[in-house]
């Protein structure tokens, strides 16, 4: 794991004030940071920069990346949109690649369009993402092939432009909606005076709609140059060779004569307040804040390194604060959050947003500025220092004990981040001994100091963005946010209390039982113990992550077994246990006791079963057994939690059905589920219909016995170690050999064709869902049918809906197979479109289906799927969450564990006909529904 995966704001936070340091501390705080020696950095006489490193997670696999430094905010006046079009042409088409040939050639090889291979542009920079297999050394070749096609032989060809029009306009008409609508409001102020007001990188539709190739090849001429470009390469492979391969293909690269000044763009100061209130009929919720804008500090040595470290300790002091005054019912806000970070490049900034409860807008600003006038006043606690600083102990042995684990992937965005803004990348080694140093030596100022130093007078901007105002409602005015934000930086506050509760978890250990049978299934390495309790608990021991150990046990029943009337408490039961804590802990104390820990457990309710889902660490391996056995057997009563819980969430609920997406997703549910008690949405009425002594009974029924239970355990971790924590807290739960089982209480999908129209929404867009089911058989066979069938068909409607069309952005098709309550399938395709392209792009998926049921299918297509499926396999069978949810499917099936070695064998005898019989059963029949949301006008 890198710094950067870790703990991401760390490198963000450089603009807080140096706290003194005595003499003998000085000399090392001006030390450069240094870069990690694992990594090869050079630059090329033309000027690109590469970085090169050797790392083998995932093995066999590389990371590359093309880095441009340059994103929309570069663009000329009639180039408003196309950094990101150039970022869509370059995979249409190069000297080596003609028009789509880029994407087949890379399927080929195992590599996935979109979930792989992919690119994205920015305000300031343009990145292109290809990960590839390196167990053949032509792979390799033709990945940095592509790489150098992509820096400087891109083709621009004009029919290929003008068939992407379509794409790039469904891409920006996806982005459409409230979000869009308020951002648009938002930016003119955030951005006051500065070009990123007007240079979003999706551009302007009148410049996409009539793209041609000269304002493309004049952008890419102007910015795709070396000296602007980087390639970064990280992966299980030699570092010699690779660095070679790049220095023999981009020294070939040349920079153009007189080329264009890259300049950066400023964010002006303000020392008046800007305020932006955006509201929008659609908008669900109220959120207020404060934005604090600064100019930005490179970390270039210690010293900048040591502000950083105390930067993420502020933050996360003030964060638990909040997270701890959102769960107590005067809280006017449900959500808040602060923090320090880069904001665009060029300006940093810290910011305090809340989520207001209804009518709460004003005082909701007042009380989370009023949190930073205590702040401000008083200081931090020092318990709260020591649980931040056991915390950021814990997370970087956790990253340091997993170094040679880390994904490929971290890294090569570090990399990119150090090329395009200098941010550092010492290395976890170095930062694990910054750390151990540093953290012990800070105190209660060199933290408190940042209160002053953050929340600065000048260059801030208030935010609203709120729903639309309404005769019941008023939004604020600029005004009255002002009045708020003046009244809490004048208030005087009393300090921050707290208590904490020490001691163990449970406070009177059970009697153990025992492990009385065991049983090793040697080919896929688990372990059955049978427990005296009747428990079975099932082992994988692993050695993929150093610092990663999963748990999940389960039982049959869930809320098959209630009533329909219980649903709604039900559904809330997991969470109403959680807010109340457990044994001697509220949850706010729990929380504490846990700080620092890296421990979880959560139990949940189901339809068909309930159960604990449960994480952590090898060293925390007892307090984790402990917590398990506390959350199932130790629930405490706190009813006035709960009620701070439904007040809460109350907001994310009330006004749920202004939007569009919502509209539809209900739709869909009630048709679907017919309209039966037991499939409703969850909105404010369902919420209403919520008793907490009801919820708090279920959770009781639902966790009193145990004997059907089933465990699962995955990660590192030694079995002879493991077993007595097994024996204390698993073998000790409370079972009376009694046998439960779901039942099938319904819904029935309806049948026959369905079609309905949702008019909701004011822009232009339109989302189709297309939906077959019926019964099915349910084996391992038919399942990888199924999943082989969704994967072909998505590819095939790529081609054809994304690429021949230019219909849509993407599309979405798979299917599923279900055991219980009775076997059945359901297939999904999904899409977005121009309104008055929803029935032609609907046309063309039915005659893609038809083609898929009787016309060819090649063996190149199916060679393709194949080799992406064996790619994918080689990374998930080395990944602990692979193994969890794999054997956990089909323990509760009742299918041989062993079969899953057997998955690649299947794979490489998939063939056209597996796909065309599958076709056959799954996309034929009647029942298909056909779901469409349409704007209003």
């Amino acid at each position: 794991m890198t710094v950067r995966s870790l703990i991401r704001s760390l490198t963000f936070v450089a603009g807080c004030a140096l706290a003194p340091l005595g003499l003998a501390a000085q000399a090392g705080a001006a030390s450069a940071i240094p870069l990690d020696s694992a990594v090869r950095v050079g630059v090329l006489p033309n000027g690109l920069t590469y970085y090169i490193r050797k790392n083998s997670r995932p093995r066999e696999r590389a990371e590359f990346r093309l880095v441009v430094n340059a994103g929309s905010i570069v663009e000329d006046e009639d180039q408003r949109g196309l950094a990101h079009f150039v970022e869509h042409m370059l995979f249409n088409g190069t000297a080596r690649y003609k028009k789509n040939d880029i994407i087949k050639y890379l399927e080929s090889i195992g590599v996935r369009f979109g979930a792989d291979l992919n690119a994205q542009t920015g305000f300031d920079e343009t990145i292109y993402i290809l990960p590839v297999p390196t167990d053949k050394p032509e792979l390799i070749t033709g990945a940095l092939d592509i790489l150098k096609d992509w820096s400087d032989a891109a083709l621009f060809d004009s029919v290929e432009v003008v068939a992407e029009r379509g794409v790039v306009m469904e891409e920006w008409r996806g982005g459409l909606g409230a979000g869009s609508r308020i951002r648009d409001q938002q930016f003119p102020v955030i951005f006051k005076g500065s070009r990123y007001a007007e240079r979003l990188p999706i551009g302007l539709p009148a410049i996409l709609e009539s793209a041609n190739p000269a304002p493309l090849k004049r952008f890419y001429r102007d910015w795709y140059r070396p000296n602007l470009m980087a390639v970064v390469a990280v992966g299980d492979f030699d570092p010699a060779t690779i660095e070679r391969m790049i220095r023999d293909r981009f020294s070939q690269l040349s920079n153009p004569p007189n080329a264009r000044p890259r300049v950066a763009y400023p964010v002006p100061g303000n020392s008046a307040p800007l305020v932006t209130i955006a509201t929008d009929d659609e908008e669900q919720v109220s959120t207020v804040g404060v934005l604090y804008k600064h100019a930005p500090r490179r970390q270039t040595t210690v010293a900048d390194y040591r502000n950083a470290v105390i930067g993420e300790l502020y933050s996360f002091m003030f964060n638990q604060r909040l997270g701890e005054l959102a769960r107590r019912a005067e809280t006017p806000f449900s959500v808040a959050s602060t923090g320090y970070g880069s904001f665009v490049r060029g300006t940093d900034a810290y910011q305090v947003v809340a989520v207001a409860k209804e009518g709460e807008t004003v005082r909701t600003l007042e009380y989370v500025l009023f949190e930073a006038q205590r702040i401000r006043q008083h200081g931090f606690l020092s318990s709260e220092l020591e649980r931040a600083k056991t915390s950021i102990l814990r997370a970087y042995e956790s990253a340091y004990s997993e170094r040679d684990q880390s994904e490929s992937s971290g890294f090569a965005g570090e990399y990119i981040d150090h090329f395009l803004t200098g941010a550092p990348s010492p290395g976890i080694a170095w930062e694990y001994q910054q750390i151990q140093t540093l953290v012990p030596q800070l105190t209660l100022g060199d933290v408190n100091a940042l209160g002053t130093a953050w929340l600065t007078p000048g260059n801030r901007v208030i935010t609203l963005s709120a729903p639309a105002p309404t005769a019941a409602a008023a939004t604020p005015t600029a005004e009255q946010l002002l009045a708020g934000v003046s009244r809490a930086e004048a208030a005087t506050v009393a300090a921050w209390t707290e208590e904490t509760i020490d001691g163990p978890l449970v406070a009177q250990a059970p009697a153990p039982g025992r492990i009385v049978s065991e049983r090793t299934i040697a080919d896929i390495g688990v372990t059955e113990w049978t427990l005296s309790n009747g428990i079975r608990f099932f082992l994988k021991p692993t050695d993929f992550k150093a610092d990663e150990v999963m748990i999940r046990g389960w039982s049959p029943g869930g809320t098959s077994l209630l009533s329909d009337a219980d649903l709604p408490s039900a559904a809330l039961a997991t969470a109403a246990v959680d807010r109340s804590g457990a044994g001697a802990f509220d949850a706010v104390a729990l929380g504490k006791r846990l700080q620092g820990k890296q421990v979880s457990a959560g139990p949940f309710i189901d339809d068909l079963e309930e159960g604990i889902s449960a994480g952590g660490t090898p060293q925390n391996m007892e307090l984790l057994f402990e917590l398990i056995h506390l959350k199932l057997t130790s629930p405490r009563r706190d009813s006035a939690a709960f009620a701070a819980f439904r007040a809460q969430v109350r907001p994310f609920f009330a006004n749920r059905d202004k939007d569009p997406q919502q509209a539809f997703a209900d739709t869909i549910l009630l048709t679907m589920g017919g309209n039966h008690p037991r499939v409703q949405p969850v909105n404010l009425a369902f919420l209403d219909r919520v008793s907490y002594d009801r919820a708090m009974e279920i959770s009781a029924e639902r966790f009193a016995d145990f004997s059907d239970y089933t465990f699962v355990m995955v990660g590192s971790m030694d079995p002879t170690a493991v077993r007595p924590f097994v024996e204390q807290w698993i073998a000790s739960l409370p079972t009376t050999r009694a046998k439960e089982q779901w039942r099938d209480v319904g819904p029935k999908a309806p049948t026959g064709p369905i079609e309905k129209f949702v008019r909701r929404g004011v822009e232009p867009k339109a989302e189709t869902l297309i939906i077959m089911h019926g019964p099915a058989e349910y084996t391992p066979a038919e399942r990888y049918a199924m999943r082989s069938l969704g994967e072909y068909l998505e590819m095939r409607l790529l081609d054809n809906l994304r690429e021949v069309l230019g219909g849509t952005y993407s599309v979405s098709a798979g299917g599923q197979l279900e055991r219980i309550p009775t076997p059945r399938y359901s297939f999904r395709v999904s899409f977005g479109s121009a309104p008055e392209r929803a029935d032609q792009l609907w046309d063309a998926v039915r005659a893609v289906i038809d083609s898929v049921k009787s016309g060819p299918i090649t063996d190149e297509e199916i060679g393709r799927l194949r080799e992406q499926q064996l790619r994918q396999l080689e990374v998930s069978l080395r990944e602990n969450s692979y193994w969890m949810s794999n054997l956990s499917a089909r323990l509760e099936s009742g299918e041989d564990l062993g079969g899953l070695l057997t998955y690649a064998e299947r794979i490489r005898a998939l063939t056209p006909a597996t796909i065309r019989a599958a076709a056959e059963k799954y996309l034929a029949g009647n029942n298909i529904a056909r779901f469409v949301l349409l704007p209003e006008r």
